[in-house]
């Protein structure tokens, strides 16, 4: 069995459900999130894109109902004994499955909350699921309840993150190494993913982005690759990824010599970012992190080109993205505390001019302030 945490850590992480549950006078919860069934037990698969679900009750039974394909996964990955497996065929509906165990734990007429904001569980699987449930017992949404203890990582957790953040180091090394005129996008994304993965390291949760020339200017993946030029810009944001935690970092590398104005693009984005580390610590709120961000690329000069929001919370994450709660713009009222990690991105865009700037990287949340986890300079780089 390939568990990655202590059966200590996941007896707590239990307890701390348990009593959230009952916080909110839940009788039991039915999760739909990858993250949340990896976490309170470690079952590890991409098999949520199908109808998937962990039950929880209130006394602590723990049932997965999932796929004939994933029996041997979870029986492989995690600490769950009670698998049942829904069969596929014309017209099934693995509602009924679930209806069947949800009679054995009693749960009739019972306050159950359910994980809707979940890539696993589609709007057609919802609205079966409300139709099954339509009657039978009462329902709430509650997505955020294991994702607001998620949010504040472990000991046992930062000694992955820390991992990831080395990785994430070292591929930028190869960024380095490898960005020059002429080189391809395809080459440089292959030697930077392929460093993670040699290092010990996962598939991230979604795809690097590079772009370079016009594309620089793109906050996504895209499928065109082109080689540098002699005068060329060249944006990756990447993540190193270990036991499925993310540490992100976010570049704008120069080929040839450096625009003056991209040289104070990176100026404004270093002083945005060391202004947001003096604000990401215990007791202030995520909000006014953003808050931060923006004020300093407005009085800079940079309102247009800069984006709404600064960031977002890391951890264990799945596809299709990296991108975990809460996220940092303005008005969110989330309180920093100790164990958080945050990935802080000061992006601008200048389209009438078609250039690009990037700066990012992730934190750690101390008790009095807060780490940066990646060890690289910050400073322009111009090959």
């Amino acid at each position: 069995m390939a568990l990655h945490f202590s059966k200590e850590e996941f007896s707590k992480r239990k307890i701390n459900v348990l009593k959230s549950m009952r916080d909110q006078h839940l009788d039991a919860l039915l999760m739909f999130r990858q993250e949340s069934m990896y976490w309170l037990t470690g079952y590890d698969t991409f098999g949520y894109v199908f109808f998937q679900t962990l039950i929880l009750d209130k006394e602590g039974n723990t049932i997965l109902l999932t796929r004939a394909p994933d029996l041997r996964q979870a029986q492989n990955t995690s600490n769950i004994e009670d698998i049942r497996i829904w069969v596929d065929k014309d017209g099934s509906s693995p509602t009924d499955d679930l209806k069947i165990i949800l009679d054995e734990l009693s749960l009739k007429g019972k306050k159950i909350g359910i994980e809707y904001e979940a890539y696993g569980l589609t709007g057609r699987n919802a609205l079966r699921l409300n139709n099954s449930l339509e009657n039978y017992c009462n329902v709430e949404d509650q997505s955020e309840l294991i994702t607001k203890l998620r949010v504040i990582k472990s000991q046992e957790e930062i000694v992955y993150v820390k991992k990831a953040a080395e990785l994430a180091d070292y591929a930028l090394d190869q960024a380095w190494k490898h960005t020059k005129a002429g080189a391809n996008e395809s080459k440089i994304l292959a030697e930077m993913q392929k460093v993670v993965l040699e290092g010990g390291g996962d598939y991230p949760a979604n795809e690097y982005i590079i772009g370079s020339g016009h594309n620089a200017l793109l906050c996504r993946y895209q499928a065109e690759k082109r080689n540098l030029s002699n005068q060329d810009q060249l944006s990756i944001e990447w993540a190193g990824t270990y036991k499925h935690y993310h540490s992100a970092m976010f570049r704008t590398i120069l080929v040839g010599k450096a625009d003056p104005k991209h040289i104070k693009m990176h100026e404004a984005c270093v002083e945005a970012l060391t202004n947001c580390e003096k604000k990401l610590i215990p007791g202030n709120k995520v909000g006014e992190v953003f808050d931060v961000h923006a004020n300093t690329f407005d009085e800079l000069g940079f309102n247009k080109a800069r984006m709404n929001a600064c960031g977002y919370s890391l951890g264990a994450t799945f596809s299709p993205n990296w991108m975990d709660w809460p996220m940092l713009y303005t008005g969110n009222p989330y309180i920093i505390k100790p164990g958080n990690v945050f990935f802080m991105h000061m992006i601008l865009m200048d389209s009438e001019n078609q250039l690009a700037m990037n700066l990012g990287e992730t934190y750690l949340v101390t008790e009095n302030g807060n780490e940066r986890l990646g060890k690289q300079k910050i400073d322009l780089v111009t090959l």
